[in-house]
Order: structure tokens, then sequence, then C-alpha cells
């Protein structure tokens, strides 16, 4: 019963990075067995042990070339291609027995919020038993911008209904929140998603977003009636901040129910939900909350 993460997100999101460092904390703190799966055709440049490279199977760079195709259209018919030859997917990932798999996906966020092919290849790996859970990465400066940060909400749980995978929301590069501007409320408001009330009233404050109020409004009321969104926080050069996030997933996939490295304290703690908030962002709490 292979476990694993689906790592997607938007562009320059920190998805490469993120799988980089996984892959080094999960193999030198947990002594996990980790394989790293490159499903980005267009991505060349791989920091991380590659163990799948869909770039074998098939390239953006070919596919612009023999088929005339833009960048965008080649990636998506790098995906077709893929959901269509999933036989050799699974033929790869045959050879990696006992391990933890990161699928380091593309960016381009159509993939994930109503495009089919991505969540064709997730029911292929479901078949074959493998326990996923989609950890979707998003740059935290768009907390410094109200209207940025409801068209996250918005495709964050556009990709939670369209992927159907235990999903974990992590804003990325935490410690560089505040880099385009300050917060207009504690990180608890982005974190826990609290009332868009207060959005809606800072996003009123500004001569363009306030055309759009209604638009607006209507939107906040959709995230809320599903409260399905909640983000946890992740600095991946911090170990205290990885840690947390492994917990949270660990649990969304079920992994921690069903392997030795974690001690019975840690089982029955995920088992009741005993975690406080604070272990979601602690090692900022400080600086942004208290």
């Amino acid at each position: 019963m292979p476990y694993g993460q689906l790592v997607i997100g938007p562009p320059g999101s920190g998805k490469t990075t993120y799988c980089h460092g996984m892959q080094q904390f999960l193999t030198g703190a947990y002594h996990r067995k980790v394989v790293v799966v490159n499903l980005d055709p267009a991505n060349d440049l791989l920091p991380y042990e590659c163990g799948i490279d869909i770039a074998s199977l098939v390239s953006v760079e070919d596919t612009m070339k023999y088929l005339k195709l833009g960048p965008n259209g080649g990636l998506i018919y790098c995906m077709e291609y893929l959901e269509k030859n999933t036989d050799w997917l699974q033929h790869q990932l045959d050879q990696f027995k006992d391990a933890y798999f990161l699928f380091d996906c593309p960016g381009q966020v159509e993939l994930y919020t109503h495009h089919t092919a991505i969540r064709s290849i997730v029911e292929r790996l479901q078949q074959l038993d493998f326990k996923l859970v989609a950890v979707h990465l998003v740059d935290s400066h768009y907390c410094t911008d109200p209207s940025k940060f409801l068209s996250i909400l918005l495709t964050s749980l556009s990709t939670m209904l369209q992927i159907e995978l235990p999903h974990v929301n992590i804003l990325s590069k935490i410690d560089l929140i505040e880099r385009y501007g300050k917060l207009a409320f504690g990180l608890d408001f982005y974190t826990e998603v609290l009332s868009l009330d207060y959005l809606l009233q800072r996003m009123n404050e500004d001569e363009f977003s306030k055309k759009y109020r209604k638009l607006s409004a209507a939107l906040a009321g959709l995230i809320e009636n599903y409260s399905l969104v909640w983000f946890a926080t992740l600095n991946i050069q911090d170990k205290e901040s990885v840690a947390n996030v492994i917990k949270v997933i660990d649990k969304a996939n079920g992994y921690i129910f069903n392997q030795a490295d974690h001690n019975i304290a840690a089982l029955m703690s995920s088992a009741v939900g005993a975690d406080f908030d604070y272990f979601k962002y602690p090692f900022i709490a400080f600086t942004y909350i208290m």
C-alpha cells in the first residue's frame, strides 16, 4: 500500500523546492525511502534526486516543436498523453517497493480546477491502491492583498472539489509573507479563513475592487458556504515548520495510522485531534499572532 503526496499549485509557489526539501527531510529525519516523480514535462532543472521523470515519455519542448503548439497547449497535450499512457507510469512505479512518493506536478492552474487529465491520473493511482494527499502550495504573499487572497481561496476550493483527494492547503514561503506589504489581520485570519466580511470591507476601500463588490460578496459567500478551505503554513528551510506540515499530511493520507515510525503518543494525538493550533505555524507565532 504505497503512500504519497500530489504536490500541486500555481507557478512560483515553490513546488519543486518543496519536493527537494521534503525528500531530504523525510529521508534524513524519518528514514523513509522517498521517490520523487517529476510529472512536469516543462521542468528540466531538477534540484532533487528524481526517481521517475515524465521527460523520458514526453516533453513540452518536443511537443511544441513537432505539433506547433505554444507552451500552455504543449503542456496540456503532454498531460493528456500521460493520461492515455498510465501503463508507462505504473511500470515505472512498480520498480520501487515500499517507497513513499512525491509527485511534482505542473503549475498550470487549469489542470486542477477544470481539466480532467490530472484527475484521471489520480483515479488510476487510487486503483493501484495508492494512498495520496493533495498538497496545494500557495505563495503566502497573496495574503497581503485582499483581492488576491479571495482569488486563492476560490482556486483552492475549486481544486479540492475537482481533484477529490484528502487535501492540505499550504501558505508557502511564510517567512517572506510581508515582503510585499503588511497583513491587514492576524495570521490566524488567513489560515483559518475567518469571517470574510472583514476582507470584503478592506476590498471596498480600494477604488478598483469596489466596482466588483457584489461579485466579491457572492464569491465570499460561496467559499464560506462550503467551509472547506484552511491553510497550514510552511517555511521549507525551517525544520520545525516542515515537521508540523508532515504531521498534518500524514494524518490526511492515513500514513500515521499504518507506520511504525510514529510512536503511540503521536498516533493517539492525531486520532483525537489533540494538537493545538499553535503547531500549524510555530516559528512565526510570536511575530504575527501574539
